[in-house]
């Protein structure tokens, strides 16, 4: 559990700019308070003191802003705040967050694309987004129009959660037309944003935001995207994060698939249908629960502890980060991730906070 004054200095942290994100989380993982590191960075600051006095003017502003918007801040601390995006370089210090909280517990696929989009465009990520979460899976995307939204609405319509990370504030839908969609998604997945509430949806935050679509997904498929679509930002930053990065091939005529195309001929999946995705990922592709049968002890219902490199280099009730795992245990950081999702969802391993884990 984050205390008041932790979560405060996080929300302050959050305030700086962006330059300062990478560094404020290497302190943060090297077990540097908050207060520590927000100090440390504003002593480097003309008129420090007078900046933090306004930061925390500004933190309890927000503060005060969620409680009466309905909104609840997910901190970097938080056991509960994703482990796949507490491992990148720049994670949020604050997830702003309406709607169910346990959409951020399963495997999720991002589905990108042009807001643009043709009506095959259009239909392929409503499909795809059906599909997925039938199984599933959770799917994420940013809300925009185009792509975005048909992703979403076809996880709603496949019965599944949906998650869409905003370039505003929470409580600032854009575009404004999509207030309705914003509801649905929250009944059963989550509206979130690294913003404090409040926050415009300026042009600066969309491709800051790419960074959390990617990070809290396993694998990125790129729909309909073009030589300059934002979508290639976010499946660069993926194939940063580790990810896997996909692509829906289409028409080569219309000059709306180049960027995807492009990513097809530099060595991406080829995606025609869902099962394409969760093969990928080493998934199942007949059903959603449960997502690894062959660890069930058919005779008695449960998940039997087998030798397992990473679970033999954790000690139950001592959390350790992702390097000292991966050193311990020799598996790739790229492969590692991946594997503690599985034992997490297995039930054998259990996040801790700031991306750490403990055996259970």
């Amino acid at each position: 559990m984050t205390s008041v004054p932790d979560l405060s200095d996080l929300i302050s942290l959050s305030l700086l700019p962006p330059c300062t994100w990478r560094e404020a989380a290497e302190r943060l993982r090297s077990g540097a308070s908050p207060a520590m590191v927000l100090t440390e960075l504003l002593d480097r600051r003309a008129g420090g003191l007078a900046e933090r006095a306004a930061l925390d003017r500004r933190a309890r502003t927000a503060a005060r802003r969620a409680i009466d918007g309905g909104i609840t801040p997910l901190p970097w601390s938080d056991p509960s705040y994703p482990a796949a995006l507490a491992a990148i370089t720049d994670p949020p210090f604050v997830l702003w967050t309406r709607g169910a909280p346990a959409a951020l517990e399963r495997p999720a696929v991002a589905l990108v694309g042009s807001r643009a989009a043709s009506p095959h465009g259009l239909a392929v990520a409503e499909r795809l987004g059906a599909d997925l979460a039938a199984r599933g899976i959770v799917v994420v995307s940013g809300l925009a129009r185009g792509v975005d939204s048909a992703a979403h609405r076809g996880a709603l319509a496949g019965g599944g959660s949906t998650v869409a990370v905003l370039g505003s504030g929470a409580d600032v839908i854009y575009p404004p037309e999509h207030a309705a969609l914003a509801r649905e998604i929250e009944a059963t997945g989550l509206v979130i944003s690294e913003l404090t509430p409040g926050t415009p949806p300026l042009p600066l935050f969309f491709p800051l935001r790419n960074r959390i679509i990617s990070g809290l997904s396993r694998a990125i498929v790129v729909i309909e995207a073009g030589e300059k679509s934002g979508s290639l930002i976010t499946a660069r930053l993926a194939l940063d994060q580790g990810r896997e990065v996909l692509a829906v091939p289409g028409n080569v005529l219309s000059g709306r698939n180049r960027g995807a195309h492009g990513l097809l001929r530099d060595g991406a999946k080829i995606v025609e249908d869902a099962d394409d995705i969760l093969e990928e990922l080493g998934l199942p592709i007949t059903g959603a629960v449960p997502l690894f049968p062959q660890d069930i002890d058919q005779e008695r219902g449960t998940v039997p502890v087998t030798h397992d490199s990473v679970l033999a280099c954790l000690t139950p009730g001592e959390p350790a980060d992702l390097d000292a795992i991966a050193e311990r245990s020799g598996v790739a950081p790229a492969r590692l991730l991946p594997r503690l999702f599985e034992l997490e969802l297995k039930g054998l391993v259990a996040r801790a906070g700031g991306g750490r884990f403990v055996r259970s």
